[in-house]
């Protein structure tokens, strides 16, 4: 942890020299891509020792096959080879280990580089193997036409701003930040003429990085009060299960899942910053004229607490992440995309049982409460009260049901997870299938996402 917190905190610096000395103006996209990766394996190195040759294995195996495998196949054999190493990674984590934490732990940045790698090698294939109509708008627009040089490469995968928190990002858009055309593009986008300027402005990201400083602070003063002062194990206590009602038992559930939390917060916000410290990050202008610079950003915090749906909280919440599910596995499976999807979730976190429990759980929850929302919301909108009143309970179950969903994430074992269920009944398992058995809902089939997809396309190319 030391080790993360000074290797991050070195590399923000390093973020601000290389905005100011190496910028675009002053260096050649060769001597950029350089200058971020030799930092990137150095961080690396640092923090994880002969460990860190794990991620230069992954590395260099995948630019192999990104290389010599044809085309319509190269993202099969890259997820699969990525994949498979990450998998025997984390099996020598749980059995090798036995449930340990290691001080030099390189799963964090291989899981971080696996999603660079499929990324990558799923925009490859959609921008030389597929036809521009059958591919999302996304898709699209995130298309790779030609294999990157090894520099490109391995400034994508290693550069120091993501090698140890990520986040994951597109490939295009790392090449065009490394370029010095990402805030240009993204500025185009807005007729600035209208709005009295006459030429493009240059926005600053230095409030954004003191903006997410100042969370990153706050996260660590809630992680180092909070954390350790309400752990999730005592929730399976035997004196606190013996002695403490239903409803105290959720509330306090609701407590300790709150103080999980500002670790990440602390950790994302500060990747984060880190990136936008060196000029990258920037999603450009919203409706009030104010700079955006959360292109990156893994974490709403705002939507995360406030959140009244499943879908909103995980939509919120590792967003990255979750856009990488989406592209590399949602859009593109043939059938039952959102069970897929959270499969892959879980087999990206590891193997421990408790991410299996809490992924299964996911998939179940998330479907009831899609079914609920589709076949209960718009009674309550004919007027401002029942709307306030419905989503005020909205929130209340959907704060629970996170928190029963990722109880078992945290404890990772079986037992400890069996105990914690058996302690609240299986209150959300049971409920869950009970609405899918009032409330069925169809799984949406490849070839219905595959038609609202060319509408599209098709929309796009009329207008």
């Amino acid at each position: 942890q030391i080790n993360f917190v000074a290797c991050q905190l070195f590399a923000l610096l390093a973020a601000f020299w290389f905005r100011i000395y190496l910028s675009p103006s002053h260096a050649s996209s060769a001597v950029r891509h350089a200058f971020a990766t030799l930092f990137g394996i150095y961080f690396a190195v640092f923090c994880f020792g002969w460990y860190s040759i794990h991620l230069f294995v992954l590395v260099m195996m995948n630019y192999g096959i990104m290389n010599m495998a044809s085309i319509p196949n190269i993202h099969r054999y890259s997820f699969v080879v990525a994949m498979g190493y990450l998998t025997l990674c984390h099996i020598s984590r749980i059995y090798i280990f036995h449930y340990g934490i290691l001080t030099t732990d390189f799963s964090g940045p291989l899981m971080i580089i696996t999603q660079k790698i499929t990324t990558l090698a799923c925009q490859l294939h959609d921008g030389i193997g597929r036809q521009a109509e059958e591919l999302t708008a996304e898709q699209n627009r995130l298309a790779v036409k030609s294999r990157p040089s090894l520099l490109e490469y391995l400034s994508y995968l290693l550069n120091f701003m993501s090698i140890i928190a990520g986040p994951c990002s597109n490939y295009k858009d790392y090449i065009a930040f490394i370029e010095g055309r990402h805030v240009h593009m993204k500025l185009l986008e807005v007729n600035w003429k209208q709005k009295g300027y006459d030429r493009l402005p240059d926005p600053s990201p230095t409030g954004a990085v003191m903006y997410k400083l100042c969370i990153t602070l706050v996260s660590l003063t809630l992680f180092l009060t909070l954390t350790k002062n309400f752990p999730m194990a005592y929730i399976i206590d035997d004196e606190f299960l013996d002695k403490t009602p239903f409803l105290s038992r959720l509330g306090y559930l609701y407590v300790v899942t709150q103080a999980a939390k500002p670790k990440y917060y602390f950790a994302w916000t500060l990747a984060d910053a880190v990136n936008n410290a060196a000029g990258y990050g920037f999603s450009g202008v919203d409706e009030k004229g104010t700079f955006r610079w959360d292109l990156l950003s893994n974490l709403n915090i705002w939507n995360i607490e406030t959140a009244t749906s499943f879908k909103m909280y995980i939509e919120n919440w590792n967003i990255q992440t979750a856009a990488w599910l989406k592209r590399v596995c949602y859009d593109r499976a043939p059938w039952y995309p959102t069970a897929l999807t959270f499969i892959l979730s879980a087999l990206w976190h590891g193997i421990y049982p408790g991410y299996y429990f809490t992924f299964l759980t996911g998939i179940l929850i998330t479907l009831a409460a899609r079914a609920i929302r589709n076949n209960c919301r718009h009674y309550f909108l004919w007027s401002v009260p029942l709307k306030i009143a419905y989503d005020v309970v909205t929130w209340a179950v959907t704060q629970l049901a996170v928190c029963y969903t990722v109880a078992p994430f945290v404890m990772l074992a079986v037992e400890p997870t069996i105990k914690f269920y058996k302690s609240v009944y299986f209150h959300m398992h049971i409920l869950s299938i009970l609405v899918l058995l009032l409330l069925p809902i169809r799984p949406q089939t490849h070839s219905v996402r595959r038609a609202q997809n060319q509408a599209t396309v098709n929309s796009i190319k009329s207008k």
